[in-house]
C-alpha cells in the first residue's frame, strides 16, 4: 500500500512539473508592404465610429438593402451548416479539455443463475450482487493532451473564421445582386421610355406613309427600331428575375416566396476607408482561418512527438460483491484497488517517426497556404482599388459622352420635325443615345459591384476578436 502511494506521489510530481513536447506556436512571418500600390489618389473616408462595424453595408444608406442583409445570417442554409460545424468544433475542444481531468465511472449488477445436476437431478441456484466505483486519470506528463486541446481550440477558432467568411461572402454576394437588380430596373425603365418614344415616331411615320409623304423604307426602319427596343426590354426582364431568385436563395427562401418591387436605386456610393495592408491579417476571415489552421497543425506536431513517450494512467476502484443483497455494503465484502499503469510502444518499425514527419509536412503545407491566402488577399484589394479608381474616371467620361449623345438626338429630332432631314438620321442618333445611356448604367452597375467587392476584400466588418 505504501509503495503504491509513493508511486502515485511520484506520478503527481511528474505531471505537475511535466514538459510539453513539440514546438510552441509562433505565427509565420510575412513581409507586408506599407501601403497599397493602387491606393494613390484614393479618398480617405471620415471614420464612422458610431456605426456597428459588423453591419458594413450601412455605409450605403439603403433601408431595403439593410433589411435584406439582416436576413442572411438568420435564414441562409449554407451559413446554418457552417454554424453547426462551429458548434461541433467547440464541443470537440470541450471534450479535449475534459480529457485533462480524471474520469469517474460506476458499475452495478445483480444476477441470478441456476443449474441442474445430471446425476441427482437436483436444481441449485445462486445470486450475485456487485457494485463498483472506479476512477482513472491519464497524467499528461509529456503534454500530449494539452497539445490535443491546443489543436482542437485552434480548429474551433478556424471554424469560427470559416463561418465568418461564409457569412461575409453571402452578404457581399447579395449586396452585389441587389445593386445589379436596381440598375437593371433603371435599364428596363430606360427601354420602356424608348419604346414609348419609338411608338410615337412610328405613329407619325405611319400617318405620313398613308399620306404618301414618307417611304416604305422609313416605315420599316421605325418598325424595326420599335421592336428591337421591345426585345431588349424583355431580355432585361428575365435577367432581373434571375437576380431576384438569387437574392431569395441567399436569404434562405424559395424564389416563389420572395419578390422585390421595382424601385429606383436610392443608395449612396460610399468613400471607403483605406485600411493599411497589415490589417488584412486581422480583418479577413479567410486569412484568419488559414492562420488558425497553421496553429492547429503546429499543435498536431506535438501530439505526434508525444507518441515516442509512454502514457501514465492512475486508476482506482472500489466496490462490494456479495451473494446476499443485504450484505452488499457490509465491510467484509468490500474490495478496492489503486495503482498506476505505464504503457508505451517498444518497437513500431518507424511508425511513430513517420507520423511525426507527416505532421511536420502538414504544418509546412499549412504555412504555405496561409502565406498564399495573404498574397491573394493583397491581390484582391489591389485589383478592386485599381478597378474602382479607373471606373470613377470612366464614369465621368461616359457621362459626358451620354450627355453629348442625348443632345445630338434632341437636335436631330427637331431637324426631322422641321423637315430638314430624313428619319434615318433620327434613328441613328436615337440608337446612339440609347446605347450611351445603357453603357453609363452598365458602368455604374460595375462600380457598385466593385465597391462591395473592395469592402469584402478588406475584410468587411469582421474582426479577429469576434
Amino acid at each position: 500500500m505504501k509503495r503504491t502511494l509513493r508511486i502515485t506521489a511520484l506520478a503527481l510530481s511528474l505531471v505537475l512539473s511535466g514538459c510539453t513536447v513539440g514546438p510552441d506556436y509562433h505565427r509565420p512571418a510575412i513581409n507586408m508592404p506599407l501601403h497599397y500600390k493602387e491606393a494613390q489618389g484614393w479618398r480617405q473616408a471620415a471614420p464612422q465610429d458610431d456605426k456597428n462595424k459588423g453591419a458594413w453595408w450601412l455605409v450605403y444608406h439603403d433601408p431595403v438593402l439593410d433589411g435584406l442583409l439582416t436576413q442572411v445570417v438568420i435564414s441562409n442554409q449554407n451559413i446554418a451548416k457552417y454554424a453547426a460545424q462551429y458548434r461541433e468544433a467547440l464541443a470537440l475542444a470541450a471534450q479535449s479539455r475534459a480529457g485533462l481531468l480524471p474520469s469517474v465511472s460506476y458499475d452495478a449488477s445483480s444476477t441470478r443463475s441456476g443449474s441442474r445436476s445430471s446425476t441427482t437431478g437436483q436444481r441449485t441456484t445462486s445470486n450475485s450482487h456487485q457494485a463498483e466505483l472506479s476512477a482513472s486519470w491519464e497524467l499528461d506528463i509529456w503534454g500530449k493532451l494539452r497539445r490535443t486541446l491546443e489543436e482542437n481550440k485552434a480548429s474551433a477558432q478556424a471554424s469560427a473564421a470559416e463561418l465568418a467568411n461564409m457569412t461575409l461572402s453571402a452578404q457581399s454576394e447579395l449586396a452585389q445582386d441587389y445593386f445589379q437588380l436596381r440598375v437593371m430596373d433603371e435599364k428596363i425603365a430606360l427601354y420602356q421610355q424608348s419604346v414609348a418614344a419609338y411608338q410615337r415616331y412610328l405613329t407619325v411615320i405611319e400617318n405620313k406613309y398613308g399620306a404618301g409623304t414618307e417611304s416604305r423604307a422609313t416605315l420599316a426602319q421605325a418598325q424595326m427600331q420599335l421592336e428591337s427596343a421591345r426585345a431588349s426590354a424583355l431580355d432585361y426582364q428575365w435577367q432581373r428575375a434571375q437576380l431576384e431568385h438569387a437574392i431569395a436563395l441567399l436569404m434562405g427562401k424559395a424564389p416563389a416566396e420572395f419578390s422585390l418591387p421595382v424601385a429606383k436605386l436610392a443608395a449612396t456610393l460610399p468613400a471607403l476607408p483605406q485600411a493599411v495592408p497589415a490589417q488584412l491579417l486581422q480583418r479577413r476571415p479567410d486569412i484568419a482561418y488559414a492562420e488558425r489552421e497553421v496553429a492547429a497543425a503546429n499543435a498536431a506536431v506535438g501530439v505526434a512527438i508525444a507518441g515516442y513517450f509512454p502514457d501514465l494512467t492512475l486508476s482506482a476502484s472500489g466496490g462490494t460483491s456479495s451473494s446476499v443483497f443485504h450484505n452488499l455494503f457490509a465491510l467484509p465484502y468490500r474490495v478496492w484497488s489503486l495503482g498506476p499503469e505505464l504503457s508505451g510502444t517498444l518497437l513500431d518499425f518507424g511508425a511513430t517517426s513517420a507520423q511525426v514527419d507527416q505532421a511536420r509536412a502538414a504544418y509546412d503545407a499549412s504555412v504555405a497556404n496561409y502565406r498564399q491566402a495573404v498574397l491573394e488577399g493583397m491581390q484582391e484589394v489591389e485589383d478592386d482599388l485599381v478597378e474602382l479608381n479607373t471606373l470613377q474616371q470612366e464614369v465621368v467620361v461616359q457621362q459626358r459622352a451620354t450627355a453629348a449623345a442625348k443632345e445630338s438626338a434632341r437636335v436631330t429630332r427637331n431637324q426631322y420635325e422641321a423637315g430638314m432631314i430624313d428619319y434615318l438620321d433620327v434613328a441613328t442618333t436615337e440608337n446612339s443615345s440609347l446605347s450611351e445611356q445603357q453603357s453609363l448604367l452598365s458602368l455604374q452597375s460595375t462600380q457598385w459591384v466593385a465597391s462591395v467587392a473592395l469592402i469584402a476584400a478588406l475584410g468587411g466588418g469582421w474582426q479577429a476578436t469576434q
